[in-house]
C-alpha cells in the first residue's frame, strides 16, 4: 500500500461528501472531489454510496433515471480514485480508541483507512460533511475538507 509520504497531496473522500454531492447536488461537495490532488477513499465508500442510491430511490428522493444516473456517477468516481481495501490492519485500528467517542463502526472503517494510509496526518486532506468524521479528523490531526 502506497503510504502518504509517497504522495503530494491525498485527499481521503468519506461517503457523506460523495453522496451529498451526488444525490443533493452540492456544489462545495463537488468542487471538493474536483480539486488538484490524489482521491483515496476505502471500498466501504461503493457499498455505502450504493446503498445510499438505493435507498434514495426506495424512498421515492429519486426517480428510475436519476437512480440510474447516481449509480454510473458512482461507477465513475471509482475509477478517478484509489481504493484501498478493508484490511486486517484497519480492522485492528478499528477497534482502538478515537479521539471523540462514540465512533460509528462504518466511521471507525473509515478514519482507520485513513490512518493506515498516512504515516503522517499533515499530508492528507479528509473530505466529508459528517461531523463526527470531521471532529476525530480534527482531533487525529488531518486538515478537513
Amino acid at each position: 500500500m502506497r503510504r502518504a509520504t509517497d504522495a503530494a497531496a491525498l485527499r481521503y473522500v468519506e461517503t457523506s461528501l460523495l453522496l451529498a454531492a451526488l444525490l443533493e447536488g452540492d456544489t462545495a461537495a463537488r468542487r471538493s472531489l474536483r480539486k488538484t490532488g490524489t482521491l483515496v477513499t476505502s471500498a466501504l465508500t461503493f457499498a455505502e454510496a450504493r446503498r445510499g442510491v438505493v435507498r434514495a430511490r426506495r424512498t421515492q428522493r429519486l426517480t428510475v433515471e436519476q437512480e440510474r444516473a447516481a449509480l454510473t456517477a458512482v461507477s465513475r468516481f471509482r475509477r478517478r480514485c484509489a481504493v484501498l481495501p478493508v484490511t486486517d490492519e484497519v480492522l485492528v485500528r478499528v477497534g482502538k480508541p478515537f479521539p471523540v467517542e462514540p465512533v460509528r463502526t462504518l466511521d471507525a472503517i473509515h478514519l482507520a483507512t485513513a490512518a493506515v494510509l498516512a504515516d503522517e496526518p499533515q499530508l492528507l486532506t479528509i473530505l466529508t460533511r459528517d461531523e463526527r468524521i470531521k471532529a476525530n479528523a480534527v482531533g487525529i490531526g488531518y486538515a478537513i475538507e
